[in-house]
């Protein structure tokens, strides 16, 4: 009959109160049964697993260098790795508040307890002999107490615990993700402004020489003034044009310093050699939707979220039941202070505890209804990330599809500027047109290159936009988080 007790608290320590999780809910389920996106129509694209180090297709070494030291160095990178630890910490803590806890302990106590009547029975006036007792105790030894999860509260705080574990994990890449597509932008953006900077000086420079030679010509009486004030005018508009540029260079250099975990200005010297903007590969592979849902970081995140909340919900439910606590105190003692090493001087108490707030107006049930409403808003929260990662997918892989058509234009009316420059010169050598005409041509032909050199930056940073939406640009974060 003594099992008994310890028969049931068994049984009742294998129950665990609250939902299962059963996984995240489908979403776009006709998106993942399609196995395709809509908008990748451009023949650019293959159906092929993404890239993880995308950016080494860019074949910039530069580019790759840059995007390695903010992935090590970045503050954004040491944050999301410091809420993993601290994630790993509540897995414990939850873990172990499950275990009994023992603490070692050593008191000492005088007491002294004055006029105890040892005789009779009304004091000393009755015959009684009254005396002042007094005495010394002392004690050594420990204490243990343990709460049994009788209805698995700890079980589902531990399982919230390791989801949330889960998603620390998943902000990490995430953070990787958005942190290798943005140092890749400002990078392209920085060699894009440093081209055109380059390309308007050159237009400066031939429209100083245009203006000049229209100046000969007017004091010649072969041009008018208003010839002299339109090329004025095309120059002043170009060196105006100059000068927002020059912010731009140190602005994007700026940001890549502090992306990589510098002080503005510490990537001048290695950033000052104007090289071109990188182009993306002529073959892009993309994955399905599918494998979007599964694989970018924010939707892992989420789906994680919404398992850590259905297991709050245990955690709330737990405590409407009773709980179980036991105290047990183990020492060796007595008036002497030799008592402490005596055997024979052992004490031993077990207090079993037992407490139920089943009176509590209704405040347990309301913590269970809360729990139950943020596991919705996780839930709703998964639906909405899916679908958010989906369409900037969609957009991304439109936009780079479009950005390639608009570059293949605009590199035609380019060749179609140098032409007819070359056709002018032969003119201009032959005397049926001036030099202040070919000037005028290679400026038209200078903004076309500029045209060219813009579509090219934007191409490539929509290729890079793709690469983000997809979700590709992270490694595997157990071991970026064990450094």
């Amino acid at each position: 009959m003594k099992k008994l007790p310890l028969l049931c608290l068994g049984l009742l320590a294998g129950c665990t109160v609250g939902p299962n999780y059963g996984g995240a809910p489908r979403v776009a389920s006709d998106a993942v049964t399609r196995g395709t996106f809509v908008r990748a129509q451009d023949p650019a694209f293959n159906a092929a697993p993404g890239l993880t180090r995308w950016w080494e297709a860019l074949g910039d070494p530069t580019l790759t260098a840059l995007v390695d030291d903010a992935l090590a160095h970045s503050p954004q990178i040491d944050r999301a790795q410091a809420t993993i630890r601290e994630a790993r910490a509540q897995l414990r803590t939850q873990q172990v508040n499950q275990l009994p806890s023992v603490s070692a302990s050593a008191s000492y106590l005088h007491a002294k307890i004055p006029d105890v009547n040892i005789a009779g029975t009304s004091g000393s006036a009755q015959g009684g002999t009254s005396t002042n007792t007094s005495f010394d105790f002392y004690n050594l030894g420990g204490t243990a107490s343990w709460e049994p999860d009788l209805f698995g509260g700890g079980r589902r705080g531990a399982e919230s615990a390791r989801a949330t574990v889960a998603e620390r994990f998943a902000d990490l890449a995430d953070a990787q993700v958005s942190l290798s597509a943005e140092v890749a932008q400002a990078y392209v953006n920085l060699r894009d402004v440093q081209h055109r900077a380059a390309l308007n000086a050159q237009s400066t420079k031939l429209q100083t020489q245009a203006l000049a030679l229209t100046r000969q010509r007017y004091a010649a009486g072969t041009a008018t003034a208003l010839d002299v004030e339109r090329l004025q005018n095309q120059l002043n508009q170009t060196d105006a044009q100059n000068l927002p540029l020059g912010a731009q260079i140190d602005e994007y250099r700026n940001q890549l310093a502090v992306l990589t975990g510098r002080a503005p200005g510490a990537l001048d010297a290695t950033l000052v050699v104007v090289v071109p903007v990188p182009l993306p590969p002529a073959s892009v592979p993309i994955s399905d939707p599918g494998t979007l849902i599964a694989h970018r970081p924010d939707v892992r995140s989420a789906e994680r979220a919404l398992a850590a909340g259905t297991a709050q919900i245990g955690v709330q439910t737990a405590k409407m039941y009773p709980r179980i606590s036991f105290t047990g105190i183990l020492g060796l003692g007595g008036t002497a202070i030799g008592d402490v090493v005596n055997p024979n001087k052992f004490t031993a108490l077990l207090a079993p505890q037992l407490s139920w707030s089943f009176l509590d107006f209704g405040r347990n049930r309301a913590m269970v209804r809360q729990a139950q409403a943020q596991r919705d808003e996780a839930e709703a929260q998964y639906r909405q990330t899916v679908l958010s990662a989906l369409q900037d997918a969609e957009n991304s892989l439109s936009q780079f599809g479009n950005r390639r058509q608009q570059l293949a234009q605009l590199v035609e009316a380019e060749r179609s500027a140098q032409r007819s420059a070359q056709l002018n010169a032969l003119r201009v050598q032959a005397g049926t047109s001036t030099v202040t005409d070919q000037l005028d041509i290679e400026r038209q032909r200078y903004a076309a290159t500029i045209s060219v050199a813009q579509a090219t930056a934007q191409l490539t940073n929509s290729y890079i936009a793709v690469q983000k939406a997809l979700g590709l640009g992270w490694s595997d974060p157990s071991a970026a988080a064990a450094r």
